[in-house]
Protein backbone atom coordinates (compact mmCIF):
# COMPACT_ATOMS: atom_id res chain seq x y z
CA UNK A 1 0.00 0.00 0.00
CA UNK A 2 1.18 3.62 -0.39
CA UNK A 3 2.96 5.00 2.14
CA UNK A 4 0.49 8.55 1.61
CA UNK A 5 -2.75 6.23 2.15
CA UNK A 6 -3.87 5.92 5.84
CA UNK A 7 -3.56 2.24 6.28
CA UNK A 8 -5.21 2.06 9.67
CA UNK A 9 -8.18 3.80 8.97
CA UNK A 10 -8.49 1.90 5.15
CA UNK A 11 -8.41 -1.45 6.69
CA UNK A 12 -11.05 -0.35 9.93
CA UNK A 13 -13.85 0.69 7.52
CA UNK A 14 -12.91 -2.23 5.43
CA UNK A 15 -13.27 -4.89 8.08
CA UNK A 16 -16.50 -3.37 9.45
CA UNK A 17 -18.38 -3.43 6.14
CA UNK A 18 -17.29 -7.10 5.44
CA UNK A 19 -18.68 -8.09 8.76
CA UNK A 20 -21.60 -8.24 6.39
CA UNK A 21 -19.60 -11.22 4.49
CA UNK A 22 -19.38 -13.08 7.69
CA UNK A 23 -22.85 -12.77 8.26
CA UNK A 24 -23.72 -13.54 5.08
CA UNK A 25 -21.61 -17.30 5.23
CA UNK A 26 -22.35 -17.77 8.61
CA UNK A 27 -26.11 -17.44 7.64
CA UNK A 28 -26.25 -19.29 4.60
CA UNK A 29 -24.49 -22.36 5.75
CA UNK A 30 -25.53 -22.99 9.43
CA UNK A 31 -28.72 -24.46 7.85
CA UNK A 32 -26.39 -26.90 6.60
CA UNK A 33 -25.67 -28.46 9.80
CA UNK A 34 -28.70 -28.21 11.09
CA UNK A 35 -30.57 -29.61 8.62
CA UNK A 36 -30.19 -33.39 9.64
CA UNK A 37 -32.03 -32.42 12.78
CA UNK A 38 -34.88 -29.80 11.75
CA UNK A 39 -35.99 -31.91 9.17
CA UNK A 40 -36.53 -34.78 11.84
CA UNK A 41 -38.16 -31.91 14.32
CA UNK A 42 -40.45 -30.77 11.30
CA UNK A 43 -41.24 -34.48 9.93
CA UNK A 44 -40.38 -33.24 6.57
CA UNK A 45 -37.30 -36.38 5.75
CA UNK A 46 -39.27 -38.39 3.46
CA UNK A 47 -40.48 -34.71 1.78
CA UNK A 48 -38.08 -33.35 -1.15
CA UNK A 49 -40.71 -30.88 -1.93
CA UNK A 50 -40.50 -29.74 1.77
CA UNK A 51 -36.67 -30.14 2.16
CA UNK A 52 -35.84 -28.27 -0.72
CA UNK A 53 -37.74 -25.21 -0.33
CA UNK A 54 -36.00 -25.15 3.71
CA UNK A 55 -32.94 -24.78 1.72
CA UNK A 56 -33.65 -22.46 -0.47
CA UNK A 57 -36.45 -20.47 0.67
CA UNK A 58 -33.34 -17.73 2.06
CA UNK A 59 -32.61 -17.58 -1.53
CA UNK A 60 -36.39 -15.81 -2.26
CA UNK A 61 -35.36 -13.09 0.35
CA UNK A 62 -31.79 -13.01 -1.20
CA UNK A 63 -33.50 -12.04 -4.42
CA UNK A 64 -35.44 -8.97 -2.86
CA UNK A 65 -32.86 -7.81 -0.67
CA UNK A 66 -30.58 -7.90 -3.69
CA UNK A 67 -32.88 -6.31 -6.35
CA UNK A 68 -34.01 -3.33 -4.19
CA UNK A 69 -30.42 -2.57 -2.45
CA UNK A 70 -29.24 -0.97 -5.78
CA UNK A 71 -32.22 1.62 -6.00
CA UNK A 72 -32.04 1.69 -2.11
CA UNK A 73 -28.04 2.15 -1.63
CA UNK A 74 -28.07 4.60 -4.82
CA UNK A 75 -30.59 6.46 -3.16
CA UNK A 76 -30.37 6.40 0.54
CA UNK A 77 -26.48 5.21 0.64
CA UNK A 78 -24.22 2.44 1.67
CA UNK A 79 -24.34 2.52 5.30
CA UNK A 80 -27.92 2.99 5.93
CA UNK A 81 -28.43 -0.88 3.98
CA UNK A 82 -25.54 -2.26 6.02
CA UNK A 83 -27.08 -0.91 8.90
CA UNK A 84 -30.51 -2.57 7.83
CA UNK A 85 -29.20 -6.10 6.27
CA UNK A 86 -27.44 -6.00 10.00
CA UNK A 87 -30.65 -5.39 11.85
CA UNK A 88 -32.19 -8.51 9.80
CA UNK A 89 -29.68 -10.68 10.26
CA UNK A 90 -30.46 -10.38 13.91
CA UNK A 91 -34.29 -10.77 13.87
CA UNK A 92 -33.80 -13.79 11.57
CA UNK A 93 -30.76 -15.35 14.00
CA UNK A 94 -33.30 -14.96 16.97
CA UNK A 95 -36.70 -16.04 14.97
CA UNK A 96 -35.30 -19.05 13.26
CA UNK A 97 -34.43 -20.90 16.44
CA UNK A 98 -37.43 -19.73 18.74
CA UNK A 99 -40.09 -21.57 16.06
CA UNK A 100 -42.01 -24.81 16.86
CA UNK A 101 -43.18 -25.46 13.38
CA UNK A 102 -42.30 -25.76 9.36
CA UNK A 103 -44.26 -21.88 8.19
CA UNK A 104 -42.58 -19.81 10.67
CA UNK A 105 -38.99 -21.46 10.49
CA UNK A 106 -39.75 -20.70 6.24
CA UNK A 107 -40.96 -16.64 7.33
CA UNK A 108 -37.77 -16.20 9.57
CA UNK A 109 -35.19 -18.22 6.94
CA UNK A 110 -36.44 -15.60 4.50
CA UNK A 111 -35.92 -12.63 6.38
CA UNK A 112 -32.18 -13.93 6.68
CA UNK A 113 -32.14 -14.35 2.94
CA UNK A 114 -33.02 -10.32 2.32
CA UNK A 115 -29.87 -9.46 4.60
CA UNK A 116 -27.57 -11.51 2.72
CA UNK A 117 -28.87 -10.02 -0.95
CA UNK A 118 -28.51 -6.27 0.74
CA UNK A 119 -25.31 -7.40 2.38
CA UNK A 120 -24.23 -9.47 -0.82
CA UNK A 121 -24.97 -6.29 -2.97
CA UNK A 122 -23.69 -3.86 -0.50
CA UNK A 123 -20.62 -4.75 1.06
CA UNK A 124 -18.22 -5.17 -1.84
CA UNK A 125 -19.77 -2.56 -3.48
CA UNK A 126 -19.08 -0.17 -0.60
CA UNK A 127 -15.33 -1.55 -0.24
CA UNK A 128 -14.56 -1.49 -4.01
CA UNK A 129 -15.48 2.36 -3.69
CA UNK A 130 -13.31 3.33 -0.88
CA UNK A 131 -10.49 1.57 -1.60
CA UNK A 132 -7.47 2.44 -3.57
CA UNK A 133 -7.00 1.13 -6.95
CA UNK A 134 -3.69 -0.81 -6.32
CA UNK A 135 -5.46 -2.64 -3.65
CA UNK A 136 -8.91 -2.93 -4.71
CA UNK A 137 -8.87 -6.48 -5.65
CA UNK A 138 -7.29 -7.44 -2.53
CA UNK A 139 -9.43 -5.28 -0.30
CA UNK A 140 -12.84 -6.55 -1.96
CA UNK A 141 -11.44 -10.02 -1.37
CA UNK A 142 -11.30 -9.16 2.22
CA UNK A 143 -15.33 -9.41 1.60
CA UNK A 144 -15.18 -12.88 0.14
CA UNK A 145 -12.28 -13.83 2.99
CA UNK A 146 -15.08 -12.78 5.63
CA UNK A 147 -17.53 -14.64 3.93
CA UNK A 148 -15.30 -18.06 4.15
CA UNK A 149 -14.90 -17.37 8.06
CA UNK A 150 -18.56 -17.10 8.55
CA UNK A 151 -18.84 -20.62 6.82
CA UNK A 152 -15.99 -21.70 8.80
CA UNK A 153 -17.59 -20.37 11.75
CA UNK A 154 -21.14 -22.03 11.06
CA UNK A 155 -19.44 -24.92 10.36
CA UNK A 156 -17.29 -25.29 13.85
CA UNK A 157 -20.13 -24.10 15.80
CA UNK A 158 -22.49 -26.66 14.62
CA UNK A 159 -19.38 -29.46 14.75
CA UNK A 160 -18.91 -28.36 18.69
CA UNK A 161 -23.06 -28.25 19.16
CA UNK A 162 -24.41 -31.34 18.10
CA UNK A 163 -24.28 -34.09 20.06
CA UNK A 164 -22.27 -37.20 18.53
CA UNK A 165 -25.02 -39.22 16.59
CA UNK A 166 -24.29 -43.22 16.14
CA UNK A 167 -23.78 -44.55 12.57
CA UNK A 168 -27.56 -46.44 12.16
CA UNK A 169 -29.70 -44.26 14.80
CA UNK A 170 -33.02 -43.96 13.70
CA UNK A 171 -34.66 -41.14 12.37
CA UNK A 172 -37.00 -40.93 15.61
CA UNK A 173 -34.00 -41.48 18.02
CA UNK A 174 -32.98 -38.12 16.15
CA UNK A 175 -36.05 -36.45 16.64
CA UNK A 176 -36.17 -37.25 19.82
CA UNK A 177 -33.07 -36.57 21.30
CA UNK A 178 -31.29 -33.01 22.49
CA UNK A 179 -30.23 -32.31 19.01
CA UNK A 180 -33.20 -32.97 17.29
CA UNK A 181 -35.13 -30.65 20.15
CA UNK A 182 -32.72 -27.76 21.08
CA UNK A 183 -29.30 -28.34 18.94
CA UNK A 184 -30.10 -26.87 15.98
CA UNK A 185 -31.86 -23.94 17.14
CA UNK A 186 -28.75 -23.03 19.15
CA UNK A 187 -26.98 -23.07 15.34
CA UNK A 188 -29.28 -20.55 14.65
CA UNK A 189 -29.04 -18.14 17.54
CA UNK A 190 -25.11 -18.33 17.75
CA UNK A 191 -25.62 -15.46 14.49
CA UNK A 192 -27.31 -13.27 16.90
CA UNK A 193 -23.53 -11.58 18.43
CA UNK A 194 -22.18 -10.93 15.16
CA UNK A 195 -25.10 -9.47 13.92
CA UNK A 196 -25.42 -6.88 17.04
CA UNK A 197 -21.94 -6.35 16.36
CA UNK A 198 -22.54 -5.04 12.94
CA UNK A 199 -25.15 -3.57 13.36
CA UNK A 200 -23.53 -1.26 16.25
CA UNK A 201 -20.09 -0.70 14.10
CA UNK A 202 -21.37 0.56 11.17
CA UNK A 203 -22.13 3.69 13.25
CA UNK A 204 -18.55 4.17 13.24
CA UNK A 205 -17.85 4.37 9.14
CA UNK A 206 -18.49 6.95 6.50
CA UNK A 207 -20.32 7.05 3.75
CA UNK A 208 -19.16 5.99 0.46
CA UNK A 209 -17.25 9.37 -1.64
CA UNK A 210 -18.93 8.39 -4.70
CA UNK A 211 -22.18 8.75 -3.40
CA UNK A 212 -21.54 11.57 -1.46
CA UNK A 213 -20.31 12.96 -5.00
CA UNK A 214 -23.92 11.99 -6.09
CA UNK A 215 -25.59 13.62 -3.05
CA UNK A 216 -23.62 17.05 -4.43
CA UNK A 217 -21.84 16.96 -0.94
CA UNK A 218 -18.22 17.22 -2.74
CA UNK A 219 -17.34 18.44 0.76
CA UNK A 220 -17.85 15.95 2.77
CA UNK A 221 -16.42 13.41 -0.03
CA UNK A 222 -13.27 15.41 0.05
CA UNK A 223 -13.14 15.09 3.67
CA UNK A 224 -13.12 10.86 3.12
CA UNK A 225 -10.43 11.13 0.75
CA UNK A 226 -8.35 13.08 2.25
CA UNK A 227 -8.86 10.63 5.25
CA UNK A 228 -7.59 7.71 2.94
CA UNK A 229 -4.75 9.14 1.39
CA UNK A 230 -4.15 12.62 1.94
CA UNK A 231 -5.64 15.96 0.38
CA UNK A 232 -3.95 15.56 -3.47
CA UNK A 233 -5.34 12.25 -3.43
CA UNK A 234 -8.82 13.48 -2.71
CA UNK A 235 -8.82 16.33 -5.27
CA UNK A 236 -7.86 14.32 -8.35
CA UNK A 237 -10.31 11.42 -6.94
CA UNK A 238 -13.22 14.07 -6.72
CA UNK A 239 -12.18 15.83 -10.16
CA UNK A 240 -12.62 12.17 -11.69
CA UNK A 241 -15.66 10.92 -9.80
CA UNK A 242 -17.54 14.18 -10.70
CA UNK A 243 -16.14 13.71 -14.18
CA UNK A 244 -17.61 10.43 -14.88
CA UNK A 245 -20.87 11.28 -12.85
CA UNK A 246 -21.61 13.80 -15.99
CA UNK A 247 -23.61 15.90 -14.10
CA UNK A 248 -25.76 13.21 -12.21
CA UNK A 249 -25.81 14.62 -8.20
CA UNK A 250 -28.91 14.27 -5.70
CA UNK A 251 -29.50 10.73 -5.24
CA UNK A 252 -31.08 10.69 -8.40
CA UNK A 253 -31.07 6.86 -9.93
CA UNK A 254 -29.96 6.67 -13.40
CA UNK A 255 -31.53 3.93 -15.26
CA UNK A 256 -31.33 5.07 -18.61
CA UNK A 257 -27.74 4.55 -18.32
CA UNK A 258 -28.68 0.96 -17.94
CA UNK A 259 -29.43 0.98 -21.60
CA UNK A 260 -26.22 2.74 -22.90
CA UNK A 261 -24.91 0.48 -25.67
CA UNK A 262 -21.49 1.47 -23.97
CA UNK A 263 -22.31 0.40 -20.61
CA UNK A 264 -24.61 -3.21 -21.72
CA UNK A 265 -21.55 -5.27 -22.06
CA UNK A 266 -20.61 -4.83 -18.77
CA UNK A 267 -23.90 -5.84 -17.84
CA UNK A 268 -24.08 -8.83 -19.32
CA UNK A 269 -21.06 -10.12 -18.32
CA UNK A 270 -22.07 -9.17 -14.53
CA UNK A 271 -25.35 -10.84 -14.90
CA UNK A 272 -23.44 -13.83 -16.24
CA UNK A 273 -19.94 -14.22 -14.35
CA UNK A 274 -22.98 -13.95 -10.91
CA UNK A 275 -25.20 -16.88 -12.42
CA UNK A 276 -22.02 -18.32 -13.08
CA UNK A 277 -20.46 -18.34 -9.96
CA UNK A 278 -23.26 -20.13 -8.35
CA UNK A 279 -24.81 -22.67 -11.42
CA UNK A 280 -20.58 -24.24 -11.07
CA UNK A 281 -22.11 -26.15 -8.41
CA UNK A 282 -20.12 -25.69 -5.10
CA UNK A 283 -22.40 -24.23 -2.95
CA UNK A 284 -24.55 -27.44 -3.24
CA UNK A 285 -21.58 -29.16 -0.88
CA UNK A 286 -22.13 -26.88 1.75
CA UNK A 287 -26.08 -26.58 1.86
CA UNK A 288 -26.40 -30.54 1.26
CA UNK A 289 -22.98 -32.02 2.83
CA UNK A 290 -25.57 -34.53 4.62
CA UNK A 291 -26.47 -35.98 0.90
CA UNK A 292 -22.77 -35.71 -0.57
CA UNK A 293 -21.17 -37.43 2.38
CA UNK A 294 -23.62 -39.66 3.17
CA UNK A 295 -23.66 -40.88 -0.51
CA UNK A 296 -19.87 -41.48 -0.05
CA UNK A 297 -20.63 -44.12 3.40
CA UNK A 298 -20.28 -40.93 6.33
CA UNK A 299 -22.12 -40.61 8.79
CA UNK A 300 -24.00 -37.62 10.35
CA UNK A 301 -21.01 -37.01 12.89
CA UNK A 302 -18.70 -37.94 10.54
CA UNK A 303 -20.21 -35.56 7.57
CA UNK A 304 -19.74 -32.35 10.30
CA UNK A 305 -16.13 -33.09 10.98
CA UNK A 306 -15.64 -33.46 6.90
CA UNK A 307 -17.92 -30.13 6.72
CA UNK A 308 -15.35 -28.21 8.95
CA UNK A 309 -12.25 -29.81 6.81
CA UNK A 310 -13.67 -28.41 4.04
CA UNK A 311 -14.38 -25.06 5.17
CA UNK A 312 -10.60 -24.74 6.48
CA UNK A 313 -9.49 -25.48 2.91
CA UNK A 314 -11.65 -22.79 2.13
CA UNK A 315 -9.92 -20.24 4.18
CA UNK A 316 -6.59 -21.45 3.37
CA UNK A 317 -6.94 -20.81 -0.23
CA UNK A 318 -9.17 -17.84 0.17
CA UNK A 319 -6.27 -16.15 2.27
CA UNK A 320 -4.10 -17.40 -0.95
CA UNK A 321 -6.31 -15.44 -3.71
CA UNK A 322 -6.35 -12.58 -2.01
CA UNK A 323 -2.76 -12.63 -1.87
CA UNK A 324 -2.42 -12.44 -5.73
CA UNK A 325 -5.27 -11.41 -7.34
CA UNK A 326 -4.19 -7.94 -7.77
CA UNK A 327 -1.10 -9.87 -9.78
CA UNK A 328 -1.92 -12.57 -11.29
CA UNK A 329 -4.69 -10.97 -12.52
CA UNK A 330 -9.03 -11.32 -13.07
CA UNK A 331 -9.35 -13.01 -16.06
CA UNK A 332 -6.56 -15.78 -15.53
CA UNK A 333 -7.92 -16.49 -12.45
CA UNK A 334 -11.06 -17.38 -13.58
CA UNK A 335 -10.01 -19.34 -16.13
CA UNK A 336 -8.06 -21.69 -13.99
CA UNK A 337 -10.94 -21.97 -11.92
CA UNK A 338 -13.22 -22.79 -14.53
CA UNK A 339 -10.82 -25.33 -15.76
CA UNK A 340 -9.99 -27.10 -12.97
CA UNK A 341 -13.70 -27.12 -11.54
CA UNK A 342 -14.56 -29.16 -15.02
CA UNK A 343 -11.83 -31.92 -14.62
CA UNK A 344 -12.46 -32.68 -11.09
CA UNK A 345 -16.10 -32.75 -11.47
CA UNK A 346 -15.37 -35.53 -14.07
CA UNK A 347 -13.04 -37.22 -12.10
CA UNK A 348 -16.04 -36.81 -9.31
CA UNK A 349 -18.94 -38.19 -11.34
CA UNK A 350 -16.67 -41.49 -12.01
CA UNK A 351 -16.01 -42.02 -8.64
CA UNK A 352 -19.93 -41.76 -7.59
CA UNK A 353 -20.34 -43.72 -10.62
CA UNK A 354 -18.14 -46.57 -9.93
CA UNK A 355 -19.42 -46.15 -5.98
CA UNK A 356 -16.39 -45.52 -4.91
CA UNK A 357 -15.94 -44.00 -0.74
CA UNK A 358 -14.54 -42.71 1.81
CA UNK A 359 -11.46 -40.65 1.86
CA UNK A 360 -11.33 -40.70 -2.76
CA UNK A 361 -14.92 -38.66 -2.27
CA UNK A 362 -13.90 -35.89 0.59
CA UNK A 363 -9.78 -36.15 -1.07
CA UNK A 364 -11.66 -34.84 -4.49
CA UNK A 365 -14.59 -32.54 -2.66
CA UNK A 366 -11.69 -31.16 -1.06
CA UNK A 367 -9.72 -30.03 -3.99
CA UNK A 368 -12.98 -28.98 -5.76
CA UNK A 369 -13.83 -26.53 -2.91
CA UNK A 370 -9.81 -25.57 -2.93
CA UNK A 371 -10.01 -24.70 -6.80
CA UNK A 372 -13.11 -22.76 -6.17
CA UNK A 373 -12.11 -20.83 -2.85
CA UNK A 374 -8.69 -20.10 -5.01
CA UNK A 375 -10.64 -18.43 -7.97
CA UNK A 376 -14.72 -18.16 -8.70
CA UNK A 377 -15.46 -17.51 -5.34
CA UNK A 378 -13.51 -14.19 -4.82
CA UNK A 379 -12.93 -12.86 -7.86
CA UNK A 380 -16.01 -12.68 -9.07
CA UNK A 381 -16.84 -10.20 -6.49
CA UNK A 382 -13.99 -8.58 -7.34
CA UNK A 383 -15.07 -8.42 -10.60
CA UNK A 384 -18.69 -7.02 -10.25
CA UNK A 385 -17.45 -4.43 -7.62
CA UNK A 386 -15.56 -2.86 -10.44
CA UNK A 387 -16.98 -3.58 -13.81
CA UNK A 388 -20.13 -0.82 -13.66
CA UNK A 389 -19.78 2.58 -14.57
CA UNK A 390 -19.92 5.18 -11.35
CA UNK A 391 -23.80 6.68 -12.95
CA UNK A 392 -25.70 3.23 -12.19
CA UNK A 393 -23.09 1.32 -9.76
CA UNK A 394 -25.99 0.19 -7.35
CA UNK A 395 -28.73 -0.34 -9.58
CA UNK A 396 -26.22 -2.57 -11.83
CA UNK A 397 -24.64 -4.26 -8.90
CA UNK A 398 -27.92 -5.11 -7.61
CA UNK A 399 -29.33 -6.38 -10.94
CA UNK A 400 -25.79 -9.19 -11.38
CA UNK A 401 -26.62 -9.87 -7.54
CA UNK A 402 -30.27 -10.66 -8.12
CA UNK A 403 -28.80 -13.26 -11.09
CA UNK A 404 -26.37 -14.72 -8.83
CA UNK A 405 -29.01 -15.28 -6.19
CA UNK A 406 -31.50 -16.26 -9.08
CA UNK A 407 -29.09 -18.48 -9.92
CA UNK A 408 -28.32 -19.85 -6.32
CA UNK A 409 -31.98 -20.96 -5.75
CA UNK A 410 -32.03 -22.84 -9.05
CA UNK A 411 -28.89 -24.88 -7.97
CA UNK A 412 -30.15 -25.24 -4.10
CA UNK A 413 -33.82 -26.33 -5.07
CA UNK A 414 -33.08 -28.62 -8.03
CA UNK A 415 -29.77 -30.58 -6.45
CA UNK A 416 -32.33 -32.76 -4.68
CA UNK A 417 -34.47 -33.88 -7.63
CA UNK A 418 -31.23 -34.25 -9.91
CA UNK A 419 -29.51 -36.29 -7.30
CA UNK A 420 -32.91 -38.48 -7.06
CA UNK A 421 -33.46 -38.96 -10.76
CA UNK A 422 -29.14 -38.73 -11.95
CA UNK A 423 -27.43 -40.31 -8.91
CA UNK A 424 -24.23 -38.02 -7.68
CA UNK A 425 -22.44 -38.78 -10.89
CA UNK A 426 -24.87 -37.40 -13.54
CA UNK A 427 -25.38 -34.36 -11.01
CA UNK A 428 -22.04 -33.59 -10.93
CA UNK A 429 -21.42 -34.53 -14.49
CA UNK A 430 -23.45 -31.69 -15.24
CA UNK A 431 -21.39 -29.03 -13.43
CA UNK A 432 -18.82 -30.20 -15.09
CA UNK A 433 -20.24 -29.51 -18.40
CA UNK A 434 -21.46 -25.56 -17.06
CA UNK A 435 -17.78 -25.19 -15.83
CA UNK A 436 -16.60 -26.00 -19.61
CA UNK A 437 -19.19 -22.96 -20.54
CA UNK A 438 -18.71 -21.11 -18.21
CA UNK A 439 -14.62 -20.75 -19.54
CA UNK A 440 -15.13 -20.74 -23.03
CA UNK A 441 -17.78 -17.66 -21.78
CA UNK A 442 -14.54 -15.97 -19.79
CA UNK A 443 -11.94 -16.38 -22.53
CA UNK A 444 -14.15 -14.61 -24.83
CA UNK A 445 -15.61 -11.92 -22.98
CA UNK A 446 -13.74 -10.95 -20.20
CA UNK A 447 -11.27 -8.29 -19.81
CA UNK A 448 -8.58 -7.21 -17.85
CA UNK A 449 -9.55 -5.04 -15.05
CA UNK A 450 -6.32 -5.24 -12.48
CA UNK A 451 -4.71 -2.00 -11.37
CA UNK A 452 -7.40 0.12 -13.20
CA UNK A 453 -9.60 2.84 -11.31
CA UNK A 454 -13.08 2.54 -11.65
CA UNK A 455 -13.22 5.41 -13.89
CA UNK A 456 -10.56 4.03 -16.21
CA UNK A 457 -12.73 0.44 -16.15
CA UNK A 458 -15.70 2.11 -17.12
CA UNK A 459 -13.62 2.99 -20.86
CA UNK A 460 -12.51 -0.65 -21.69
CA UNK A 461 -15.20 -1.21 -24.26
CA UNK A 462 -15.35 2.21 -25.89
Amino acid sequence: MDANFNREFIIRITLVSALGGLLFGYDWVVIGGAKPFYERYFDIVNSPVHQGFAMSSALLGCLFGALFSGYLSDRYGRVLLLKFSALLFAISAIGTGIVDSYNPFIIYRILGGLAIGIASATSPLYIAEISPSQIRGRLVSVNQLTIVIGILSAQIVNFFIAEHVPAGTTDEVIKLSWNGQMGWRWMFWAEAIPAFTFLLLTFSIPESPRFLIRLGKVEASYKVLEKIGGSEHAKFEVSRIYESLNGLVKGKVDWQTLYNKKFRPFLILGIVLAAYQQWCGINVIFNYADEVFSSAGYSVSEMLLNVVITGSVNLVFTLVAMRIVDSLGRRKMMLIGSSGLAIIYTILGFSYYLELQGIIILSLVVISIAIYAFTLAPVTWVILSEIFPNRIRGVAMAIATTSLWLASFGLTYTFPILNKALGAAGTFWIYAIISIVGYLFIFKSLPETKGKSLEEIENLYS
